[in-house]
């Protein structure tokens, strides 16, 4: 499993919830501070209609949500007009690239922050384009439960899907789907889902490896872990995405 999906997972199994819950909200309640400001209707804004969406499954108040919309709208304070979208990127232990995704109101802070995160852990920050490169850019749809697998591929296929996978059900995460398209069918692709039956839990850009770094090592594991946990941890950043695989017996042993 790519590095995304495998951290993704790793990530929702671990322990610290009421420390990660705080860290959610603010993540969220930026997201759609910034999509509110296309459009404050979440009917003809599909980014906001998205994050409002989120924000729900993860338990945040409506009122937040209400003054999260009203603040990337204009209405209340001047506080959106803070918020920037920044990526950057870098490499971990092993050559692993790295891209964060940042909504900042301070570059400078979050900047430093990063690259304090990154040097403490056996990584570095490196310049805008250093590691993109390796990336595509994708829709993602997520779908919930074990889909049949006919009727996904005629969803997806109607959709405007590029291709998907079946993710295995464990002790921690149910079974379900990952769907990827174009950017631009992201929208038409979770209506599709949607409209035939499916589920639909998250519709997301994301950043998909083009190629991946094998890590066996324990030790280069632990190091890559702890950088993925402290990049996760800082206020500014709202996704982490990198390109290395290992071993679900590997990455267990390094926590």
């Amino acid at each position: 499993m790519a590095g995304h999906s495998k951290w993704a997972n790793i990530k929702r199994q671990k322990a610290r919830v009421d420390a990660a819950k705080s860290k959610v909200f603010t993540r969220l309640s930026r997201e759609i501070i910034v999509a509110a400001r296309s459009g404050a209707d979440p009917e003809g804004n599909f980014q906001l209609r998205n994050a409002i969406n989120k924000a729900k499954a993860a338990g945040i108040p409506n009122d937040n949500i209400d003054r999260a919309i009203a603040k990337g709208a204009g209405k209340f304070g001047a506080e959106s007009d803070n918020f920037e979208a920044i990526r950057y990127e870098g490499y971990g232990p092993g050559g692993v690239a790295i891209l964060v995704e940042a909504l900042t109101d301070n570059r400078n802070r979050t900047a430093a922050d990063l690259r304090v995160a990154f040097s403490k852990n056996g990584g570095n920050l490196g310049e805008t384009g250093c590691v993109s490169w390796m990336f595509d850019r994708k829709g993602v749809v997520t779908i919930s439960g074990s889909p049949d697998e006919e009727q996904l591929l005629e969803a997806s296929l109607e959709g405007g899907a590029e291709s998907y996978q079946l993710l295995e059900e464990n002790e921690e995460t149910p079974a379900s789907a990952e769907v990827f398209a174009a950017v631009e069918d992201l929208e038409s692709l979770s209506q599709a889902l949607q409209n035939s039956g499916f589920t639909v839990t998250d519709a997301e850009l994301r950043w998909i490896p083009g190629n991946t770094v094998e890590v066996t090592d324990a030790s280069q594991a632990r190091s890559l872990l702890k950088l993925m946990d402290a990049l996760e941890e800082l206020d500014d950043v709202q996704n982490v995405t990198a390109n290395f695989e290992m071993t679900d017996e590997l990455m267990a042993n390094s926590f």
